[in-house]
């Protein structure tokens, strides 16, 4: 459509311009117009002008989309607009995050006692952050020291420092996941897509080494090697861990991640409308009676 609307305005353009030079029309001075109609010619070629731009333009943008991106296709979530996240899925996906992206990715955002109430018990929390080592210090003598994690702790990164991160990956540091879902065009959607995405680059596209073939990512050529397979772990809960559960859950524990609060919210604003209709009604009552007196 962007096309063709860009397509359309040229050639009319050079339409208006050739029968100008082609015919003798009658000229008018400028200076002699009213200021209401040198203001309204001037608004008219400006919107013109601007809009012939605009078309031109959003038809670039659209072929350099269409070209290198594919757009991923909506996905029915359990959190929604008045929904809640289902906390089976964020355990299950936290699973997930622990054997598999915690080898590269951190949640350096995310601390244990945030788990507390919605993927772990407190006790189940603290065991979990127990297990983790943390460089503490320095202690009396000046020293750091190392220690088991506290609940006040953040998750562990598998780097030391953005360096070594990228030079484990080819020189691509792996993205922090705490705001994931935020930070990308499309969301949870897109992250899913990406996840079960993976196929043999079409020909004509060429790889460097490391690299491999994702349509949803821009270009198409990503350093991450696909990480989710059929029964790559086993869940607790007995779920059969097919890629598309395992990309739900994972995806779904790092909505969560990005909007802890978001369950909070909702509740809230329920309840902030169920009070408003009561006060809106009392108010309208009231009106009507003192009118009527």
């Amino acid at each position: 459509m962007a096309a063709i609307v860009g397509r359309a305005s040229r050639e009319a353009l050079l339409k208006v311009s050739s029968t100008a030079q082609s015919q003798n029309v009658r000229q008018f001075s400028f200076q002699k117009l009213s200021k209401a109609k040198k203001a309204a010619l001037g608004t008219a070629g400006v919107l013109a002008t601007g809009g012939v731009g605009f078309a031109v333009a959003l038809n670039t943008a659209v072929l350099a989309d269409d070209e290198f991106v594919v757009h991923p296709p909506k996905q029915p979530w359990s959190f929604g607009i008045l929904s809640g996240y289902d906390h089976h899925s964020l355990r299950r996906g936290y699973e997930v995050y622990k054997q598999v992206c915690a080898a590269c990715h951190s949640l350096q955002y995310i601390r244990y006692r945030e788990l507390v109430g919605v993927i772990f018990s407190k006790d189940e929390a603290k065991a979990e952050a127990a297990e983790s080592t943390v460089v503490d210090g320095p202690n009396g003598e000046g020293e750091m020291f190392e220690r088991p994690g506290k609940l006040t702790d953040v998750l562990p990164s598998p780097y030391p420092n953005p360096e070594a991160a990228a030079a484990a990956n080819n020189g691509a540091k792996p993205p922090d996941l705490t705001f994931i879902t935020r930070a990308r065009h499309g969301g949870a959607d897109y992250i899913y897509s990406l996840l079960t995405g993976y196929k043999e680059a079409p020909a004509g596209v060429e790889l460097a080494d490391g690299q491999h073939y994702n349509p949803y990512f821009p270009g198409g050529k990503i350093s991450m090697a696909e990480a989710l397979y059929n029964e790559i772990i086993e869940y607790q809960d007995g779920t059969p861990a097919s890629q598309s559960q395992l990309a739900k859950d994972v995806v779904t524990f790092l909505q969560w991640c990005a909007e802890p609060e978001a369950d909070t919210r909702k509740r809230y604003w329920i309840k902030y409308m169920i009070i408003s209709s009561f006060f809106v009604r009392g108010l309208y009552y009231v009106t009507k009676f003192f009118r009527r007196h």
